[in-house]
């Protein structure tokens, strides 16, 4: 029976991707680099220090990673507070509102800092809903290895098989999946180029996951 569900956040949530995006290319702009649209594809998913590492390495660049990522997060502290842009994906608060209603135990874990989900979770309201918030910047291992679903799981103190993880990128899915936990892939306008092949179902509406054909799946 299902019982928790873990929440990745960036396209999943919220739509922070144009956000990213602007910041990202700010950032290639500030150091001089040429990003091109399949290697910026094959980021979504990966926590910003491996992103920076990779960029390092991939452009022999003499900046440190951890430049890299200051200069991101500078730009998208900006966009955060002054972009119009940022909003939730439609019909995902009705429902984690439906998930909470009928006592499912909701985590987040995403690849975004611990600082970015708590921007994203108080301006939305959204603190009173999830019982926890995991951060791939916080662990040794970046999705798609599974370590912060088998984290999140763990700290639904249900078992894996009682767990539902909902991703959008091809990093996410396969790390759900090395995890042994079923894996909703959120196929949505925001995430483009992404592999779905791994996923357990695949939707494109959250009103295809509610609460009763979510646990209708898990009979």
């Amino acid at each position: 029976m299902l019982k928790a569900v873990l929440f990745d956040m960036d396209g999943v949530i919220v739509d922070t991707e144009p956000l990213h995006r602007k910041a990202y290319f700010k950032m290639f702009s500030d150091v001089d680099i040429s990003v091109d649209e399949d290697l910026y594809a094959s980021f979504t998913g990966q926590s910003t220090i491996n992103i920076c590492k990779r960029l390092v390495s991939h452009f022999s660049l003499s900046y440190s990673p951890e430049y890299l990522v200051k200069q991101k997060r500078y730009h998208f502290k900006y966009l955060f507070e002054n972009d119009s842009d940022l909003r939730l994906i439609d019909g995902v608060l009705d429902l984690i509102k439906d998930y909470h209603a009928n006592n499912m135990k909701l985590v987040v874990a995403s690849s975004a800092s611990m600082p970015n989900i708590n921007r994203i979770f108080e301006r939305f309201d959204l603190n009173q809903y999830f019982m926890g918030k995991f951060s791939g910047a916080d662990l040794k291992q970046s999705k798609p290895h599974p370590e912060i679903f088998i984290k999140a799981a763990a700290h639904t103190g249900f078992k894996k098989s009682e767990c539902m993880v909902i991703e959008d990128s091809t990093n996410g899915i396969k790390a759900a999946n090395a995890a042994g936990i079923f894996c909703v892939g959120f196929k949505s306008p925001h995430s483009s180029h992404q592999d779905y092949s791994l996923a357990d179902i695949i939707i494109t509406e959250y009103s295809e996951i509610t609460s009763d054909k979510a646990l209708s799946l898990f009979n």
